[in-house]
């Protein structure tokens, strides 16, 4: 039997998924399970929490679960975690005034919301545990652009501190926050699609195409981790590990790796397959404005996210600010052996992901 009959053969033995993460969007803006509203209650119990963390003089690096107490707000925390794993894979909690703190005061009750979520993993080489994603002008060409031998490539880190628009993608991690602090003028939509819809969608439309996103895309850390482009590994965009269903995707760095010589070129029906992915992507995502005072979580495990361009106003003073989390959960699924390269860890509830440290 011939390789492509086998692969015929495995695309046709698939089901589909199904399950409450997958969702569409059109049918999800209205939905009460993924959207929780903060009571006064709660917010007085985190203004408590701040209180005590600032009379021990801590930083908001210094923030556990333990020096941040939620005596009430934990339970709902809690099923917020359980959501995220065994739900439709998003939350989103309104209502915290923003406004009332100053920036060590967010960044400290984000740090300290988090730490009764999951446990903060680095989003850089640098060892960055809390992201501020605003537009960095010129600062980011220099931390951003990367030059190759074909002119320059933008990173992805440069591309999120950008007013452009986001591709839909996942982070190297089992979930992301965001709170938002602040609105752009005009733009900075989020977008959020669930993998696993986008999984069904494509097993009815082009179970070929399928196929191929379950078999190994050579990705590259180039603008990353590794300045020079030759740093590679290679993973399934869908995977499943027993009935555990995990995707991990970003087209930037399946980009950078067809900039490498030394890597094979990707077959057209390859780039066809990502291109119905993205297509699904945006036909069956909720687009959302994040207002200040939301806070978005999502697994990365089952979900895309994207974001729309935007323009700031400084003389308004309305520019686009949010402060990101990358979290590893404690009820977190298996992942394939291969997924280690990236992750660190396969096993369930393992603290991995993020971006290693830079040596020395």
């Amino acid at each position: 039997m011939s390789c492509m009959s086998k692969a015929t053969r495995r695309a046709r033995e698939r089901l589909p998924l199904g399950g409450p993460a997958a969702w569409h969007g059109e049918r999800m803006a209205d939905d009460t399970i993924w959207q929780r509203t903060l009571s006064a209650a709660e917010i007085g119990e985190i203004d408590q929490a701040l209180a005590a963390v600032k009379a021990r003089g801590l930083s908001w690096r210094q923030v556990t679960r333990e020096v941040f107490p939620l005596p009430s707000l934990a339970a709902e925390l809690a099923e917020v975690v359980r959501l995220l794993e065994q739900g439709p894979g998003l939350m989103r909690l309104r209502g915290l005034p923003v406004e009332r703190y100053d920036e060590a005061e967010q960044r400290a009750i984000f740090f300290g919301l988090g730490s009764h979520l999951g446990t903060a993993v680095t989003q850089t080489s640098a060892g960055e545990l809390m992201a501020a994603i605003t537009d960095e002008g010129e600062a980011r060409t220099a931390r951003g652009q990367v030059a190759t031998k074909d002119g320059s490539f933008l990173s992805s880190r440069g591309r999120v501190q950008s007013t452009g628009q986001l591709r839909f993608h996942t982070d190297r991690v089992d979930v992301v926050g965001l709170m938002c602090i602040a609105q752009a003028a005009s733009g900075g939509l989020s977008k959020v699609a669930s993998a696993v819809a986008i999984h069904d969608a494509m097993l009815a439309r082009r179970p070929d195409l399928l196929e191929l996103l379950f078999q190994d895309y050579y990705r590259s850390r180039f603008g990353e981790e590794d300045r020079q482009n030759r740093d590679w590994y290679k993973l399934p965009i869908f995977a499943q590990e027993g009935p555990h269903f995990t995707t991990h995707y970003s087209r930037t760095y399946i980009e950078a790796a067809q900039l490498n010589p030394e890597l094979p070129k990707m077959s057209e029906a390859q780039w066809q397959a990502i291109d119905l992915m993205a297509e699904l992507a945006e036909e069956l995502c909720l687009t959302m404005t994040l207002a200040p005072g939301d806070l978005q979580f999502l697994n990365n495990h089952v979900m895309f996210h994207a974001r729309t361009a935007y323009d700031d106003d400084a003389a308004s003073g309305r520019q686009r600010k949010l402060y990101r989390l990358w979290l590893s959960m404690p009820n977190s699924r298996p992942l394939p052996k291969g997924h280690k390269v990236l992750f660190g860890d396969v096993r369930p509830g393992a603290v991995r992901g993020g971006i290693r440290l830079a040596a020395g």
